[in-house]
């Protein structure tokens, strides 16, 4: 098992152990990965709730919000409302080595993040689009989906950056400085006007099963919804991290080429993902403007659901 060993005044124990099965990795290798990258990683988390995903030994992963009672006192915390449980959370504010490192021994592999800070949580200060592929499609599909986003960004006179997702897609970040409702519609509008440009290869539709096999423009990233952060590992096989990627660096990478292992080879001294992205931009009306038109997504689906539901109700009386 082996002693235990202490950073910055945090212990750290079981660093030999696996991390968990296909990540081919230990958890030394995540405290390792997780301290060299944390002046990249930290500016992302910093005064943002925290939520991260955990893997204890033997167990299932599962997502961790409200801090547990053994949390110690250099971790910050903030108490936020959730609407759908009724209670209030106490979240990490994951700011300083020092929490990162426990969160690290706490198995904590995955780190996500909402868009806003905790102490202004009406203004978001990114717009995010996710792009998910279909089962089984090539990364090239999403790579072409990108494509598509930028192209929008462009005649929208806008600039974001471009991460993998660490899992099979990608994440677009555009730095803005907006209100919550302006954001959430803009990222709407410029979904729509990316599906719009080849409708062949993106979709903006939110039900699996009307998609078609094309990539997901995901625009729900809006209000509290979380992101996982650049440069957070994801328990996947092999460990794969949220890496950014280079527009023009698209067409020759894929997801597992940055891993637990080889991301910090590739970064060097380098912060690629701070040297991307743009300062923050203001919304044009026009954009804002058709967003508002554009219905929310999620609500859409859980329509449909509710009504197709109903239907198969009145099919089986009438049968």
């Amino acid at each position: 098992m082996g002693a235990a060993e202490e950073r910055d005044g945090v212990s750290l124990t079981n660093l030999d152990q696996p991390l968990f099965e296909g990540a081919d990795a230990t958890k030394r290798d995540l405290v390792d990965y997780l301290d060299a990258v944390r002046d990249r990683i930290l500016p992302g988390l910093a005064g943002r709730p925290l939520s991260v995903v955990r893997v204890l030994r033997g167990q299932d992963a599962f997502m961790q919000k409200n801090v547990p009672k053994y949390t110690p006192d250099f971790v910050r915390t903030v108490p936020v409302w959730a609407d759908a449980s009724k209670r209030r959370i106490n979240y990490a504010l994951c700011d300083d080595r020092r929490t990162l490192l426990w969160f690290a021994n706490q198995r904590a592999v995955e780190y996500h993040v909402p868009l806003h800070l905790a102490d202004d949580r009406e203004h978001p200060r990114y717009l995010v689009l996710d792009l998910d592929p279909p089962e089984g499609e090539a990364f090239t599909a999403v790579v072409a989906a990108a494509r598509l986003v930028r192209r929008a960004l462009d005649d929208a006179g806008l600039h974001g950056a471009v991460k993998t997702s660490g899992a099979k897609g990608l994440h677009v970040f555009v730095p803005v400085v907006a209100s919550d409702d302006d954001a959430a519609a803009a990222t709407r509008a410029l979904a729509v006007r990316a599906e719009r440009i080849d409708p062949g290869t993106a979709t903006t539709a939110y039900i699996r099963e009307e998609r078609g096999g094309k990539v997901f423009l995901d625009s729900t990233r809006a209000y509290g919804a979380t992101v996982v952060a650049a440069y957070s590992p994801r328990i996947r096989p092999g460990t794969p991290v949220s890496f950014p990627v280079s527009w023009d660096d698209l067409d020759d990478v894929t997801p597992a080429d940055f891993t637990l292992r080889t991301a910090l080879d590739l970064l060097g001294d380098q912060d690629p993902w701070a040297a991307r992205l743009p300062g923050p931009q203001s919304l044009p009306e026009d954009l804002v403007a058709e967003g508002r038109e554009i219905p929310v997504a999620r609500v859409v689906a859980m329509h449909e659901g509710k009504r197709r539901a109903r239907a198969r109700r009145e099919e089986g009386s009438a049968g």
